[in-house]
C-alpha cells in the first residue's frame, strides 16, 4: 500500500493556476451509502472517508465510503479516533484493495453545499497527506425527488490566494440502476 501511495504522490500533474475541471465519477452505491448516512445523522452532520482511485491527473473515482466516529452538532462535524482510519487502511491492504482513500465526505443538513472554517481545516489536513484529496458535501434533507445536492471541494494552493476553496467542476453519479433509484425514495417495499 505504502509503495502505491508514494506513486500516486509521483503522479505527473501540474500545478494548475486556475481551475482545471477535474472531474469526480462516484459510485451508484457510494453515492448510496453517503446520502442514508447523512439522512440517518438528521439533523446532525456526520462524516466519512471515501475510498477509490485516481484515474488521471484531472479524474478520481470513489468506489465505497465508511463512516467515521464523530462528534457532529447541527452545524459541524470533527473525526475522534485517528486510530480508525488506521485500522480501515490495515484492513485494505489485508485484501490487497487497490483502492485507496481519495477525500472525505459529510452532511450540511438542510443548508446547502458549501466548506465551513472547521471544514477547511479538515480539508487542510487530508491536502497535506494526499494533494489530490478532495472534500464531499452532501445535504439529505434538500436532496428529493431525485435530484441529490451534492458538491465537491479542494482547496486553492496556498501560494496562490491563501486557502480559498475550489469547487470541482464535474461531478459524475453513476446512478442509472433502476432498483437503486427505488431503493433510494423508498418504493422497494
Amino acid at each position: 500500500m505504502k509503495k502505491f501511495l508514494d506513486e500516486i504522490d509521483n503522479f505527473p500533474i501540474q500545478r494548475f493556476l486556475y481551475d482545471a475541471s477535474e472531474t469526480v465519477e462516484i459510485s451508484s452505491l457510494a453515492l448510496l451509502k453517503m446520502l442514508r448516512h447523512g439522512r440517518a445523522g438528521i439533523p446532525v452532520e456526520v462524516m466519512g472517508l471515501m475510498l477509490g482511485n485516481i484515474i488521471d491527473p484531472l479524474t478520481i473515482k470513489v468506489v465505497d465510503v465508511f463512516a467515521m466516529p464523530q462528534t457532529g452538532t447541527g452545524i459541524s462535524v470533527e473525526a475522534i479516533d485517528p486510530a480508525f482510519q488506521t485500522k480501515m487502511l490495515d484492513m485494505l491492504e489485508q485484501i490487497k484493495s487497490r483502492d485507496i482513500i481519495v477525500g472525505w465526505y459529510h452532511s450540511h443538513p438542510g443548508f446547502g453545499c458549501w466548506l465551513s472554517g472547521v471544514d477547511i481545516n479538515t480539508q487542510q489536513s487530508f491536502e497535506q497527506l494526499n494533494n489530490r484529496s478532495f472534500a464531499v458535501v452532501i445535504d439529505p434533507i434538500q436532496s428529493a425527488k431525485g435530484k441529490i445536492i451534492i458538491e465537491a471541494f479542494r482547496l486553492y494552493p496556498t501560494f496562490l490566494k491563501g486557502q480559498e476553496i475550489r469547487e470541482i467542476t464535474c461531478i459524475e453519479a453513476l446512478v442509472n440502476n433502476q432498483t437503486l433509484q427505488n431503493e433510494n425514495h423508498g418504493l422497494n417495499k
